[in-house]
């Protein structure tokens, strides 16, 4: 008896190719390698130096030095220590904020897409309100009246705040897909809705939720640090944010402490850039049109890296 073989499905097809056309992106290679830094920072920098990152010390006011890298604050507190713990407090953050609002935006847009009717009219209204609001100061509102004011609360407030151009967007691809030959064929086939939305359609929108996940944590590490930086959220904690609030409530600028605020903004203005282009290439990828690279010379790297494979 012979097995037939198996066969990788369109799908799988179409999601293989598009990684390759990612992986080989050179905008992407290179902010991903900035995200990998990151990463490799927020997860070994506190084991590397494990010092207290609010200890004081009687080192008031130092500029770098061999006893501390980055200098002193005001109050003898580590800069370099409190970068790495606010490293790892802002990539958890922005990861965190940008995972849940994608959930809610691929749910909210698939959905309001793909049924239409009367679910996406009431859906959409519920969108456009949430898309024409301010997004900031409505974010700064919330958490100044906030009766808890901390971690939990900026995720709440920016995950509520910034998932409404997303749905807008996959709502928009999702109508545009829901009566294409592969779709009429599932559902003749006999499958599931739940199957047809998020097996046959939501793969074809990846490079769409991977592009807004990458935006959105870039908006959630900026407006993080914003509401840190005002005050509104817990400014006894250690985070990027909460290092340039201090800094500025101290008069680091006029004191000319610049190894006090300059690392923590170097690190966001860095790590902003480094989602970003790797944003810009699965545009690329997503938008033929925007890809700067030649056809030619892009098909002769696959075939170079699949013959060293």
């Amino acid at each position: 008896m012979i097995i037939p073989s198996a066969t990788p499905s369109t799908t799988m097809l179409r999601l293989r190719d598009t990684w390759r056309l990612v992986t080989l992106n050179r905008k992407v290679t290179f902010g991903l390698a900035i995200l990998v830094f990151f990463v490799l920072i927020a997860i070994f920098g506190p084991v590397l130096f494990p010092k207290d990152p609010n200890a004081f010390s009687t080192d008031i006011l130092q500029a770098p030095s061999a006893a501390h890298w980055l200098g002193t604050t005001q109050t003898g507190q580590d800069v370099l220590t409190q970068v790495l713990v606010g490293t790892r407090f802002s990539l958890i953050m922005g990861f965190v904020i940008g995972t849940m609002t994608m959930i809610i935006s691929v749910i909210i847009g698939l959905v309001s897409g793909y049924f239409g009717g009367l679910i996406d009219e009431v859906l959409s209204l519920f969108t456009n309100v949430f898309l024409v609001l301010p997004t900031l100061p409505l974010a700064i509102l919330i958490a100044a009246f906030a009766a808890y004011r901390g971690p939990l609360t900026i995720v709440i407030v920016l995950t509520v705040t910034g998932w409404s151009w997303g749905a807008r967007i996959l709502r928009a691809q999702t109508l545009s897909m829901r009566n294409r030959d592969y779709v009429e064929a599932a559902k003749a086939s006999g499958e599931t809705t739940l199957r047809i939305i998020f097996f046959e359609i939501f793969p074809n929108e990846i490079s769409i939720v991977a592009a807004e996940l990458l935006g959105t944590v870039i908006y959630a590490i900026l407006a993080e640090t914003a509401l840190e930086f005002l005050g509104l959220g817990d400014i006894t904690s250690t985070s990027w944010g909460t290092m340039l609030y201090w800094a500025g409530n101290n008069d680091a600028l006029l004191l000319g402490a610049w190894w006090w605020f300059l690392p923590p903004g170097l690190c966001i203005a860095v790590l902003g850039a480094g989602l970003a282009f790797v944003n810009f290439g699965i545009d690329e990828v997503a938008n033929p049109r925007l890809r700067t690279e030649p056809k030619s010379k892009l098909a002769k790297r696959i075939k170079n890296k699949e013959v060293a494979a």
